[in-house]
């Protein structure tokens, strides 16, 4: 007897916990009036986890725009840096380590160029972009200011619903830079807005602080620009879902650069030798004065054509009888256009021969010893 009456008490006590939690449980109306207070929610239900971290190799401006992502992420945890010899798959068990479902990875490049990843944690998708156009918060000292830990508004360009690619991204950006409701280390408000904008085929970053109720906005910062490259169907890997067929890597467009600088020299040189070949011999006389452009344009061009006759008429008059003597004398002083061009032809080949050499010599590694 004494054990069921045990029994019947548990069950009793059992339901009377039930019952307790659904009075605390706050349902909400199919319709609510803007007006009307929110109900509070007890819970963190959503329990959102971003590892932010970097590989070795990025600088300092890139280590400084972690730390201000870190300052408007309270939901982040950190790691230390990772090696660069290791592979990107170790990511995913630090992770889970670090009971975290979204990551940020920085990855620098020849500590000029920045990589960043962006992964949801065991199953994917993750992407990689190409930073560009760095500003940090302590470089750009804008006007603008948040408190520490406030939840943001997400604001997206409109052609992020276009795309396939772009919605897939938009899904990531939301569920890694929005923040949970009812987080520990936020505060219960918004008041600075993220926006992410598509121009050039590239998403630009801003950081904005709402002054007023009418939308008054102030920078904040950071400000940065991502260049996507590849979406990978897994997690840092994978079949490529998706292809940037626009993006040209920096080291490329450093190298465009600077054939671009080494072939100045060639060019000034060559400009040199098609102006001497293709230089008059004879050039208009000189318009003597203003007059010139008086009066009729026809009458004076007639005027004009009737002189060059008659001064041409008088110097055949004089001339006449030391025509056969000046004619040999030209012959022999002044050479032909063509021969002429043929001297400028084989001096421009000497130099681009020479210019070859050069490059070649330079080529050529020294033999080691």
């Amino acid at each position: 007897m004494k054990i069921k009456n045990k029994k019947a008490k548990k069950t009793k006590e059992i339901i009377s916990d039930k019952k307790k939690q659904e009075d605390n449980e706050v349902l909400l109306p199919p319709v609510r009036m803007s007006d009307d207070p929110t109900p509070k929610q007890v819970k963190w239900i959503n329990r959102q986890r971003v590892l932010v971290f970097a590989a070795r190799g990025i600088n300092h401006r890139h280590r400084h725009l972690m730390e201000d992502l870190k300052k408007l992420m309270p939901h982040h945890k950190t790691e230390s840096k990772m090696e660069r010899s290791k592979n990107l798959y170790v990511v995913n068990e630090i992770s889970e380590m670090k009971n975290c479902n979204k990551c940020i990875l920085f990855e620098g490049r020849k500590m000029r160029d920045l990589y960043l990843w962006l992964s949801n944690i065991p199953n994917g998708p993750s992407v990689k972009f190409l930073i560009e156009n760095i500003y940090t918060m302590g470089e750009l000292k804008m006007t603008g200011n948040c408190l520490r830990g406030s939840r943001p508004l997400l604001s997206f360009d409109p052609q992020f619903t276009k795309d396939s690619h772009y919605v897939l991204l938009k899904e990531l950006l939301t569920q890694i830079f929005g923040i949970p409701n009812h987080h520990p280390k936020s505060q219960p408000f918004f008041d600075h807005i993220y926006t992410f904008m598509i121009l050039d085929n590239r998403i630009w970053f801003r950081n904005y602080q709402i002054l007023s109720e009418d939308g008054a906005l102030a920078e904040i910062g950071p400000r940065f620009v991502l260049n996507p490259v590849k979406i990978f169907s897994g997690s840092f890997g994978g079949t490529t879902l998706w292809e940037n067929p626009k993006y040209v890597s920096p080291a490329k467009l450093r190298q465009a650069f600077s054939k671009k600088a080494g072939n100045k020299y060639e060019r000034r040189i060559e400009k040199k030798i098609v102006y001497e070949a293709t230089k008059p011999e004879t050039g208009y006389p000189d318009i003597e004065g203003a007059d010139f452009f008086k009066g009729d344009p026809l009458e004076k061009a007639q005027e004009v054509v009737v002189k060059e006759e008659n001064s041409l008429q008088e110097e055949e008059i004089i001339q006449q009888p030391k025509k056969s003597v000046m004619h040999i004398k030209k012959t022999k002083s002044i050479p032909n256009m063509a021969i002429r061009r043929k001297q400028l032809k084989a001096k421009s080949k000497s130099i681009s021969d020479q210019i070859k050499k050069r490059k070649q010599f330079k080529k050529k590694k020294p033999m080691k010893a």
